[in-house]
């Protein structure tokens, strides 16, 4: 990486840290992806459940299978092959796990968390019910304000995620949200975390490397 370049990155996260921390978020800067699977592991209890509702951060860092393997039980409704029926079950099953890891959409620089959602699982999660939520932001998700935030999801999250759901949405062929109506639409619920909520631990890890859609 540019030497500038990661001089930014690094600004930056720390910048989005302290602005994090303000809002009562716990929040860490790591400069590299390797750093960010070792915070997870070295933090999460070995015998801790972990709800997981889909993120291609995660899945890009390879966080859950190594957890797997240690022997973790993990949630996790976006296995091929489930039933709706048990994809349904496991979402409701990850609102009481120890631990819910996910990513998020986008993050401002003064520390807000903005995500949208199709089904309300993985937002609600972030919100209440697992005793803790790790959040794992690459530096890519980081925008100016929510405004930013929102038009970010519009171009660069929401017709991708589309594309790898394998949804007919119209923006997988105009590559920008168009506010569809249809019944496969994924944008259907927008939260906007301003402070830690109240009675949810949650450590938002920010990681100097791009992650994610």
């Amino acid at each position: 990486m540019n030497e500038f370049i990661k001089w930014h990155y690094d600004t930056i996260g720390e910048k989005l840290v302290n602005a994090l921390t303000k809002n009562n978020f716990t929040a860490t800067y790591v400069s590299t992806r390797q750093e960010a699977i070792d915070k997870l592991l070295g933090l999460i209890p070995a015998n801790a459940s972990i709800g997981f509702g889909g993120s291609v951060t995660l899945d890009e860092l390879g966080v859950i299978a190594k957890l797997e393997q240690r022997g973790n039980p993990v949630l996790n409704h976006t296995k091929p092959g489930l039933s709706p029926q048990e994809m349904k079950a496991i979402r409701r099953q990850q609102l009481l796990a120890d631990v819910y890891l996910t990513g998020t959409n986008a993050v401002t620089l003064d520390g807000k968390l903005v995500n949208v959602d199709a089904v309300g699982n993985r937002v609600g999660a972030m919100l209440y019910g697992p005793d803790k939520v790790f959040i794992v932001v690459g530096i890519n998700k980081i925008v100016k304000d929510v405004t930013e935030a929102e038009n970010r999801v519009r171009l660069w999250a929401s017709p991708p995620n589309n594309k790898r759901l394998g949804y007919p949405n119209p923006c997988v062929q105009t590559g920008v949200c168009v506010d569809c109506q249809g019944p496969t639409r994924i944008c259907n619920i927008t939260t906007i975390m301003h402070k830690r909520p109240r009675m949810t631990d949650v450590h938002v890890i920010v990681v100097g490397e791009e992650l994610g859609l």
